[in-house]
């Protein structure tokens, strides 16, 4: 039988696969969510997530000095291709694939919802992501400092989804859509037009 958490995750690429055919150039060109990425680079990004394995992360981040910033950029320029149909290939060819990076396959989910949300938000584009994947991503990113500092990011501020059953923490409320939520913590500042409550302002802060 089938991961579901992987179920999930193969789902939402062909759906965000699907979301990219069409675009022009300058679509493609559009800065994503995710700093100093464009659309078609934050593509590249996924398709390099998505054909890691273990030993694969290993000796990439070791031949990049074990510095994180430069192993992403070498995968990202990897697979972002010569060209945006190029870019979509590489990423098609992968959509299915289930070896990752070392670590909870939570992450590996929440790589998937974010990185996709900042190319969609970037563009305009409507979509609603799975609300049981993005309240468990909400959880384990709560949670953690990994990479992305979402615990500290949170830290001291009350988290509560208005589209599930799911809250976080203590302090000032942030309450908006769950998948909002998890792009204010991972730092996305567009994602905090959606949310409101007296935390806001300093969750706002804290992004950026």
């Amino acid at each position: 039988m089938a991961d579901p958490m992987w179920q999930t995750i193969h789902v939402e690429r062909r759906a965000l696969a699907d979301d990219l055919r069409g675009l022009d150039p300058a679509q493609w060109a559009t800065p994503s969510w995710c700093t100093d990425w464009t659309v078609q680079d934050t593509l590249g990004h996924l398709t390099s997530t998505a054909t890691m394995t273990p030993l694969r992360f290993i000796l990439g981040f070791a031949r990049a000095g074990f510095r994180f910033p430069s192993f992403s950029a070498v995968g990202m320029a990897r697979y972002r291709g010569a060209s945006p149909a190029e870019a979509l290939a590489n990423f098609v060819a992968h959509q299915d694939d289930s070896t990752s990076p070392p670590g909870p396959k939570t992450s590996w989910l929440g790589e998937i919802l974010v990185h996709s949300q900042d190319i969609r938000g970037a563009l305009g584009i409507a979509h609603t992501s799975p609300v049981d994947a993005a309240r468990d991503v909400a959880q384990f990113y709560a949670g953690s400092n990994a990479l992305i500092g979402a615990k500290d990011r949170v830290a001291g501020l009350t988290l509560r989804a208005t589209d599930t059953e799911w809250s976080h923490g203590s302090g000032p409320e942030v309450s908006g859509p769950v998948m909002s939520l998890v792009m204010a913590m991972t730092g996305r500042a567009p994602a905090l037009e959606a949310l409101s409550g007296p935390g806001v302002d300093s969750l706002r802060a804290r992004c950026g």
